[in-house]
């Protein structure tokens, strides 16, 4: 669905410089399972854009037979996951007895509340030959009235999410609200997501009006002044500036922002929670096997690490 041009901001009259950036947060390596992720969120110099706590960037990879993604399942509570490939195809499953194909374009929301299980795993009909996989995962902390509300998943499929095109510019709306488009994606807090494509030489619109803003760049690059920000970089962009961001090649960026919760978050494995207490017990729930099945993978599971700590948070 396409939404018309609704004039992204104007650039301001002084050129952007590196004081429109906060902080530049490097990409670190992490093993998923046989798939080499790049991990941005949490990071140690910050924790939160907004509700966001975790953001994952996985390939672009070719999975050749017998190769496969086989992310077992495992537990979330207090948070909500969004899952978003640019290339390839997952299959959702989870203990509401969801059964999603993942494609390009689309979004697949789960709220994890006071615990959901889950797998990821790449489909029966493509394990005979090989296959391309590139994509996302982010995590929305939810609020506190919302840590142990009741699970749910929800699938928005490529067509339903507005698009905003001008010029070199195309701006995809993922969630929330930006340039007069909305996404049906329901959300429990304020924030925005946004896949963003741009020519050689555009700039990219920057939504205003939340504190926390965040330029992830997925190809290319983008230049902020003097200063260039790399393909695998997270910019945190300064509250209140508004920055030109102009791109350096074709560029493919994801643009995140929102409201700051107001209160820090433990983040332990798949755990998020205002409490320390509600991750002990989430952990002996896991352990004791006290939480629900996913119908149609019942047999494997992902046992609870030894110790697992997200950068920037604490146990």
């Amino acid at each position: 669905m396409e939404r018309p041009p609704s004039s992204p901001p104007a650039a301001g009259p002084t050129p952007s410089s590196v004081k429109d950036l906060e902080l530049v947060i490097e990409p670190r390596a992490r093993d998923l399972d046989g798939l080499v992720v790049a991990r941005l969120l949490p990071a140690v110099a910050r924790q939160l854009v907004g509700p966001f706590i975790f953001l994952d960037h996985f390939g672009p990879a070719l999975l050749r037979p017998p190769q496969a993604l086989d992310i077992r399942p495992h537990p979330h509570i207090g948070l909500a996951t969004i899952t978003y490939l640019l290339e390839g195809e997952i299959l959702h499953r989870d203990s509401l007895g969801s059964a999603q194909a993942i494609q390009p374009g689309a979004v697949n929301w789960m709220t994890a509340g006071r615990g959901i299980v889950h797998c990821e795993r790449t489909p029966a009909a493509l394990r005979a030959a090989p296959s391309r996989l590139h994509g996302l995962q982010l995590w929305v902390a939810l609020p506190r009235a919302d840590e142990e509300t009741t699970p749910d998943f929800h699938h928005h499929a490529a067509e339903a999410l507005p698009v905003v095109r001008d010029g070199g510019v195309a701006l995809r709306v993922l969630a929330g609200e930006a340039f007069g488009a909305r996404a049906p994606v329901r959300t429990s807090s304020p924030l925005f997501l946004l896949d963003v494509s741009l020519a050689d030489g555009a700039l990219l619109p920057v939504p205003a009006g939340q504190a926390d803003r965040a330029a992830y760049v997925v190809a290319g690059g983008l230049r902020a002044g003097g200063s260039l920000i790399q393909a695998g970089r997270l910019a945190l962009l300064r509250s209140g500036a508004a920055p030109r961001l102009v791109a350096a090649g074709a560029t493919r960026a994801l643009l995140l922002g929102g409201e700051p919760l107001g209160e820090r978050r433990h983040a332990w494995w798949n755990f998020v929670s205002s409490s320390r207490e509600r991750i002990e017990e989430a952990k002996a729930a896991w352990a004791g096997g006290r939480f629900p099945k996913v119908p149609g993978d019942e047999v494997e599971f992902t046992p609870l690490p030894a110790h697992h700590a997200h950068p920037g948070a604490t146990e």
